[in-house]
């Protein structure tokens, strides 16, 4: 049996894989205190909501933002995993700690583990789709590829 690494706040062990972890990433020509800023700011194509979201006081209060400010773009179910995954390939790829620990985890199942999200995370009880540590199982996959 495959063995279950789980994580959600960022004070945890692999608490890192949050996306609440103080990683700073560049991307899209902007630095983001954190890969949820990143993550809330990219549901709106309006540039002052986006900016908006980008200087939030910290990961809360951007994922708050993103939950409420109105103006959602229209093809944000269908794009939201790949911003995901650039989102988390920049925090990786940017910081090599990160990805040695990813890496780390071998073949283990990585499991964001809370009740409050049944999308990202597993919905506490295993009912959920934990999406955010399948995507980071797959990055974990191209980071093994690439030390090839």
């Amino acid at each position: 049996m495959l063995e279950r690494l789980e994580f959600y706040r960022q004070e945890d062990v692999l608490g890192e894989f949050s996306n609440f972890s103080s990683h700073p990433i560049e991307l899209d020509g902007q630095l983001w205190a954190t890969t949820e800023h990143y993550f809330q700011a990219q549901k709106f194509h309006d540039p002052e909501l986006r900016e908006r979201v980008r200087l939030a006081p910290s990961p809360g209060q951007a994922a708050k933002l993103g939950r409420r400010l109105a103006g959602l773009r229209a093809d944000w179910e269908q794009v939201k995993e790949s911003v995901m995954l650039d989102a988390l390939r920049a925090k990786f790829g940017q910081h090599p700690r990160l990805a040695r620990l990813l890496l780390g985890t071998g073949d283990a199942e990585l499991v964001e583990h809370t009740r409050n999200d049944s999308y990202w995370a597993d919905g506490g009880d295993g009912s959920g789709r934990n999406r955010l540590g399948v995507l980071l199982m797959q990055l974990r996959a191209e980071l093994r590829t690439r030390d090839e």
